[in-house]
């Protein structure tokens, strides 16, 4: 069930056809596809950067005949070099950041430097370079966060808020997406499950009653592209998701990808929560739910002191807004899980579709 719901839309090849984007972080599974999907839209350049150096020479070779595409190595905790690679640039699109939890608990000191002190390196490098809108990639760990990963999207979203209030009229328009678990991403359960399979082994679980929301690469980026379009400063653009439990979507893959490695009688293990894992996530807090907007295919998060971070404390939207305002929080214990025939309906059947890029 990938949604595709902005690819055709002629304001959207519009707003992007011609112009100079920046995308940080473009090595990794959102950033390699927005790249893939940006082409398409005709802009004049794509300025792409990160500081893996291995995957970066894949992306060349990948794109050597394209011309408007230049890849940079470039750490976004280097200041001078990113503001350098800036200039120039209409969009900046950032995905660079330290994600996997664990590694986060062990080394909060980095989750600072690179989600915190990085982000403020571009929002700054965007402001002195006169971007004109700039997408902050977060996540629902940012809700209610219990590890220093989530609280460095809480605070990365906070600090793109306010930088809407940091400079004159008329300057950069800062805003946030907030994902759920992206389908197959790097470090994700799906590959971790996949390369069990393989690897002859059980799939192992943390706990029986985790429940996560699931989305797909392709429908992350076409909300990153749609949020860019229709920001107008400090929002939090959110995609409606299906949420699953944990257990249901090891299941379905064992049922229906396990014969794909000659695998019989998979069983699974419960080896109990990791350090700062959360049993269930959630898209929007009960505080921000009193003052988001509902869309068709997805939320908005709009700030509490409109009048502070908008250019106009009207926020006005194209797209048709459903409901005014939303009541309760939303998380992935409280709304209806997906069946675990519909997990294989909408996600064994794309993983299937996908699964050379797990093995």
């Amino acid at each position: 069930m990938v949604k595709n719901y902005l690819k055709d839309k002629e304001n959207t090849k519009e707003f992007y056809s011609g112009k100079n984007i920046f995308v940080t972080g473009c090595a990794g599974t959102i950033g390699s596809e927005l790249i893939k999907q940006l082409i398409y839209l005709k802009p004049n350049k794509i300025i792409a950067i990160d500081n893996n150096e291995t995957e970066l020479f894949f992306l060349i070779e990948q794109y050597k005949n394209h011309e408007n595409i230049n890849f940079f190595i470039c750490d976004i905790r280097d200041k001078e070099k990113l503001k350098f690679l800036m200039k120039g640039c209409d969009y900046v699109f950032h995905g660079a950041a330290l994600k996997h939890v664990v590694l986060g608990e062990y080394n909060p000191s980095d989750i600072v430097k690179t989600n915190l002190i990085g982000l403020q390196n571009v929002i700054e490098s965007a402001i002195e370079t006169s971007v004109k809108k700039v997408l902050f990639m977060s996540s629902d760990k940012a809700v209610n966060p219990t590890n220093a990963m989530g609280a460095s999207k809480l605070m990365g979203e906070k600090l793109i808020t306010a930088a809407n209030n940091f400079q004159n009229y008329g300057g950069t328009v800062f805003c946030s997406v907030r994902f759920g678990n992206v389908i197959g991403s790097r470090g994700s359960v799906v590959p971790i499950f996949i390369n069990q399979l393989k690897n002859n082994s059980n799939l192992t679980i943390t706990d029986a009653n985790m429940t996560r929301f699931l989305m797909t690469k392709e429908e992350s980026v076409n909300l990153i592209l749609n949020s860019m379009v229709i920001a107008q400063g400090a929002e939090i653009f959110i995609l409606k998701m299906n949420a699953v439990k944990i257990v249901d979507l090891a299941e379905a893959i064992i049922e229906e990808l396990a014969t794909f490695f000659n695998r019989k009688n998979v069983e699974l293990t419960f080896i109990g929560g990791k350090p700062g894992e959360k049993l269930f996530e959630e898209l929007l807090s009960e505080e921000e739910a009193g003052h988001s907007i509902e869309f068709k295919n997805f939320y908005c998060i709009l700030p509490a002191f409109k009048s502070i971070y908008s250019k106009s404390s009207a926020y006005r939207y194209v797209e048709k807004i459903i409901k005014e305002k939303i009541v309760n929080k939303i998380a992935s214990n409280t709304v209806g899980l997906l069946s675990k025939e519909n997990i294989k309906k909408y996600y064994i059947k794309y993983l299937k579709e996908k699964i050379k890029e797990f093995i």
